[in-house]
């Protein structure tokens, strides 16, 4: 019996790095295929490119290497050609911008970016997620919360929005008591 112990420790151990070695294969398999991608992209000039399409595709690459100053870049330009595309284009455009700019903390534009998706498609979940989040973060808690309750009106399986919005409840039950123990004025007779 004591045999097999060191057997099966070391099947264990084997398959434990058996499964660490896939999932980092594919990792840097999707690195490399966004860097070849981003190398013919730039090899093809797409940056100068008159189809928002193209230019939206460039700056999806551009984000998943968190590229962020050059996804700004990119997808202002896609706005700026975005001509009789459907709604949707321009809702997934609008939404991207807002996120490269949030990422570079400039939540207030990345709030009329995300104002701008929601215009071209009210109901658009991550549109409305990500607003929430930054409405958050401009400290703007109530309308992040309202935010929040229709995404999870629209998507009620999104995890972030239900996590999220039970952080924002909780924070504000917190401020609600404190604010209620306060010590109130006292008319002449305390201390």
């Amino acid at each position: 019996m004591n045999a097999l112990l060191p057997q099966t420790y070391l099947l264990g151990l084997i398959a434990l790095l058996a499964i660490v070695a896939v999932v980092a294969g594919r990792q840097f398999l999707r690195v490399r295929r966004d860097e070849q991608s981003l190398l013919k992209m730039e090899q093809d000039n797409i940056a100068s490119s008159k189809d928002a399409g193209a230019l939206y595709e460039l700056a999806s690459v551009q984000l998943r290497k968190r590229l962020y100053p050059q996804a700004i870049i990119s997808l202002r330009q896609a706005v700026k050609r975005l001509n009789k595309e459907p709604d949707e284009a321009r809702a997934l455009i609008e939404n991207a911008l807002g996120y490269a700019l949030a990422a570079e903390k400039d939540f207030s534009t990345a709030v009329r970016h995300y104002k701008a998706a929601l215009r071209a498609k009210e109901d658009y979940p991550v549109a409305i997620n990500n607003l929430a989040f930054a409405q958050e973060r401009l400290l703007q808690n109530e309308e992040a919360c309202d935010l929040y309750r229709q995404a999870l009106v629209l998507d009620p399986k999104n995890k972030t929005a239900r996590k999220r919005l039970k952080r924002l409840e909780r924070a504000a039950m917190k401020e609600t008591k404190i604010k209620g123990a306060s010590p109130k004025s006292s008319d002449g007779g305390g201390f």
